[in-house]
């Protein structure tokens, strides 16, 4: 009987600690991660293949990951005691995901990122191109020097780490290495924090009514 009201005090515990976070409590949602910490990394540690393994480790997915959950926090349904591990997982794996596959496609061939400095404004079309949208405007077409405040407007509301990967990497046309030495991270959490980056700036665009996004799948 000990066992199993230790069982359920337990998850009445993190039933409140969960209700506390969804509602903006950030201590509580800090004490729910650490408290996941150990079996999360557990589910991701044989999921990093060795010839990853010196581009990215478990660290470097995790610190993505529990950015995101303290960004998505609000959006979580619960669904059962093991609701927030579950959630949490999914993001990680997506992560991980994510980098593995930049990783992949950075062996190819590179195409040529030198930007030339009359050229940066359109970087900023490009990146609503790569994020996978269309610039509008009520006459159908917004000037460029519109489109590109507000693209700056939404790259400023982005976490820090996240705008500074996109300004680099997507507007500066900065390598990967080069950002990665800049925000002293790895070439994998990188590629991470410019997929989240990415992910964020299509909800922040997609609030102007100049921008419109395709459905993804």
């Amino acid at each position: 009987m000990r066992n199993l009201f230790g069982s359920a005090h337990m998850i009445v515990w993190n039933d409140r600690l969960t209700t506390a976070a969804v509602d903006g409590d950030e201590e509580s949602l800090s004490i729910l991660l650490r408290g996941h910490d150990a079996e999360l990394r557990g589910r991701l540690a044989d999921k990093i293949a060795p010839r990853y393994r010196a581009a990215f480790d478990v660290d470097d997915v995790l610190q993505v990951t529990y950015l995101e959950a303290f960004l998505r926090i609000a959006q979580f349904n619960r669904n059962g005691s093991d609701g927030f591990l579950a959630w949490l997982t999914r993001i990680a794996e997506h992560n991980l995901t994510d980098a593995i596959r930049a990783l992949d496609c950075a062996k190819r061939p590179p195409r040529d990122r030198q930007i030339e400095p009359q050229m940066l404004d359109d970087r900023h079309l490009d990146l609503v191109s790569v994020l996978g949208g269309t610039a509008t405007s009520p006459s159908h077409h917004a000037a460029k020097e519109e489109a590109k405040g507000l693209i700056d407007a939404a790259i400023d509301r982005l976490p820090p780490d996240y705008g500074k990967v996109v300004r680099m990497y997507d507007l500066e046309g900065r390598p990967v290495s080069e950002v990665a030495n800049a925000l002293k991270r790895s070439d994998g959490a990188v590629h991470m924090l410019k997929a989240r980056a990415h992910d964020r700036l299509v909800e922040l665009l997609g609030e102007s009514t100049q921008f419109f996004f395709d459905e993804r799948a």
